[in-house]
């Protein structure tokens, strides 16, 4: 395994690459993504232990998508049906080291919430993790706001080392532990691809949202003229449904982050 150094450029291109591949197969992209949502959802359910729980399963959904996009991305299209069992095949070979490295990503990001919880007596802790009321006294408190901020500083080095750990345990037979240190070397030296990488994205999803906005407001405004029966609520879907739609495609772009870093 040797790790490739690309330009800052390259992001733009992984980018139109992960679209490319989505479009390939959209339904089979957006009905894993809501099935690996939906595990995490009934995950997080469970008494005490749900918020860690479906922690642990994340790196298991981005290996999936990322197989499946694998799948997508050959010379030929792909049917649907094998871009699903892509992913499904993926998470069943590895379910060992992914339950590790899902462990890992738990605790780690939990002592994340505990550290900033020093700063404002975990009251940021709970709105993440437990769905706690937001109001906007709490948000404009300085203990909140720090507590924020060390969430996030803390956070990036943490995603970093979990960016490619799941493609290194399944396609470079990595350890768990080991991944995580040649995710995070990775993506520290090709940090500037990766920057306008995100960038692109920020700028995708700006220009998504002003859209499915524009698309909402449209059929609120009919509801209210009683035109559309239901138009209202449908704008409610049209953004949700949308913002869904947006993430799965997301996630479908991270496979050629790793591909185009790592090479045999």
């Amino acid at each position: 395994m040797k790790l490739n150094l690309v330009p800052a450029r390259t992001g733009v291109l992984w980018v139109r690459t992960g679209l490319q591949a989505f479009a390939r197969q959209p339904l089979a992209f957006i009905s894993l993504f809501f099935f690996f949502m939906a595990m995490v959802s009934i995950a997080s359910q469970v008494p005490l232990i749900g918020a860690a729980f479906a922690l642990m399963l994340l790196p298991t959904m981005t290996l999936g998508l990322m197989a499946a996009a694998a799948q997508a991305a050959g010379p030929e299209k792909p049917p649907a049906g094998t871009v699903f069992m892509a992913a499904l095949n993926a998470i069943r070979t590895d379910v060992r080291p992914m339950a590790v490295l899902g462990a890992l990503y738990a605790a780690l990001f939990l002592g994340v919430m505990a550290i900033s919880a020093l700063a404002d007596g975990g009251q940021f802790a709970r709105v993440y993790l437990l769905g706690g009321p937001l109001t906007r006294e709490l948000a404009e408190t300085t203990e909140f706001q720090i507590a924020l901020w060390i969430a996030m500083g803390l956070y990036l080095p943490l995603s970093l080392a979990f960016w490619h750990a799941p493609a290194l345990v399944h396609w470079h037979r990595v350890p768990p532990a080991k991944s995580l240190f040649f995710s995070f070397v990775a993506c520290f030296k090709n940090f500037g691809a990766l920057t306008v990488f995100g960038l692109v994205w920020v700028g995708v999803f700006i220009g998504a949202g002003i859209v499915l906005s524009l698309l909402a407001t449209l059929l609120v405004a009919v509801g209210a003229m009683g035109i559309g029966e239901g138009a209202s609520a449908a704008g409610g879907a049209v953004m949700i449904g949308g913002a869904l739609v947006m993430a799965a495609m997301f996630f479908t772009s991270t496979w050629f982050t790793f591909r185009d870093s790592f090479q045999e």
